[in-house]
């Protein structure tokens, strides 16, 4: 008793003109929809179409459409009689010997289902009369999730716990129909003239099972993100790493409740719509990139850019004093161009003042005096700041004639 398959793939040609009535996926289905009934259609020679009832059981002799994306299962008092992932047409036979109760082509589908089906399948000869079921082997988009309040997690990257309110989606798929429908799926489901199962659906408990599992996860999934090396532990490349972080979000629910395992379901893409950090993690972050913003090349950047503001200030407000004052400045701090000493227009420098000695101690040696600045090498540093567009000609010109002492 089982299956023997007409034909693969799609419906075509006179074989599928022969098909006056065949059992096929209902129209209508939202896109979060898992199980849901086989419907039997009639088609005319115009292949035109018309439904013609929801019951779906099937008899020796039915012909049921297996469309592409999609599986059948039949059952029996709640166990499987069979099972069909390859696409194609079929007639069910109660009596051939070549007729099979497997059709598993799909490499898509998780190496458990033989031994889910070993597992599962009727004990026995299961009666002429079975119901017939379709399952979605697509990608299941559109699963939402969110968090009413912070959650928390250790980020390796920032070196402290953050907090975020958090929503988004994720797409799942099924992966071992079998374990799906026998493990998770309600008995009301896999019944006659059974509802759809619908993942979205607000009345379904089982997908608001799943909805509030996923949000007890997402924690863990945060903590093992940006604790993974080869994500480089940076919570700001989650919006743009749908497959990333869908695999620590998959292998989180998966710990704690063995969604591939028990139930054939995986997570394979998220997105993230929103992340609302918490106050003192927004004050971390920011702290964090200013100090990502003083490492490195940048670094030198806005010495620069400060530099060259400091220039441009001296210049209007100080003039020739003003800017030697900045030079002197410049130097004491290490500068963006070669460090240099103070320098003062000639008649204004002057040796540097000594204490007297105090009683009982020798006078100091006569400390040399310090090397006067070469105002070439000064020009030279300012000819350089313009060039790089750091000053004006402006500018420019007031550091000249205060090196100069004009």
């Amino acid at each position: 008793m089982g299956f023997i398959q007409a034909f693969k793939g799609a419906v075509g040609g006179m074989l599928a003109d022969q098909w006056k009535d065949f059992l096929t996926v209902p129209n209508g289905l939202p896109q979060t929809a898992a199980l849901f009934p086989a419907v039997p259609q009639g088609t005319n020679a115009g292949r035109g179409s018309n439904t013609r009832g929801s019951e779906n059981v099937i008899t020796n002799g039915s012909k049921i459409l297996v469309p592409q994306g999609y599986g059948l299962i039949t059952v029996v008092d709640g166990r499987a009689t069979g099972l069909i992932t390859e696409a194609g047409g079929y007639e069910f036979n109660d009596s051939s010997p070549d007729a099979r109760s497997v059709f598993a082509g799909d490499d898509l589908l998780a190496s458990t289902v033989g031994t889910s089906w070993e597992r599962f399948k009727y004990g026995g000869r299961p009666s002429s009369q079975q119901l017939a079921f379709y399952v979605s082997l697509k990608e299941i988009p559109d699963n939402r999730f969110g968090t009413q309040s912070e959650i928390y997690w250790d980020d390796a990257y920032l070196g402290a716990q953050v907090g975020a309110v958090t929503r988004g989606s994720y797409t799942l798929r099924i992966i071992d129909p079998l374990l799906f429908v026998h493990n998770f799926v309600p008995a009301s489901f896999i019944s006659a003239n059974a509802p759809v199962f619908d993942f979205s659906d607000p009345d379904n408990a089982a997908g608001n099972q799943m909805f509030q599992e996923v949000v007890g996860s997402l924690a863990q999934a945060f903590s093992r993100y940006t604790n993974d090396p080869d994500k480089g532990n940076r919570i700001s490349r989650i919006q743009g790493d749908s497959v990333g972080f869908a695999q620590s979000l998959s292998a989180a629910v998966e710990e704690g409740y063995r969604w591939s395992s028990d139930r054939g379901l995986a997570i394979v893409k998220t997105a993230i719509v929103s992340i609302e950090y918490d106050q003192r993690t927004r004050e971390l972050l920011a702290d964090v990139q200013k100090a990502d913003a003083l490492s490195g090349a940048r670094s030198q950047s806005f010495m620069n850019q400060a530099a060259a503001r400091g220039v441009q200030a001296a210049g209007e407000n100080g003039g020739g004093a003003g800017l030697a004052m900045f030079g002197a400045g410049m130097g004491a701090a290490g500068g963006m161009v070669n460090p240099v000493q103070p320098w003062a227009p000639p008649g204004q420098q002057g040796a540097p003042q000594q204490q007297a000695p105090a009683e009982g101690q020798q006078a100091p040696q006569q400390q040399a005096a310090p090397a006067q600045e070469d105002p070439v090498a000064k020009l030279a540093q300012y000819k350089q700041m313009l060039e790089q567009g750091l000053i004006s000609e402006e500018d420019y010109e007031a550091a000249k004639k205060a090196a100069l002492g004009l």
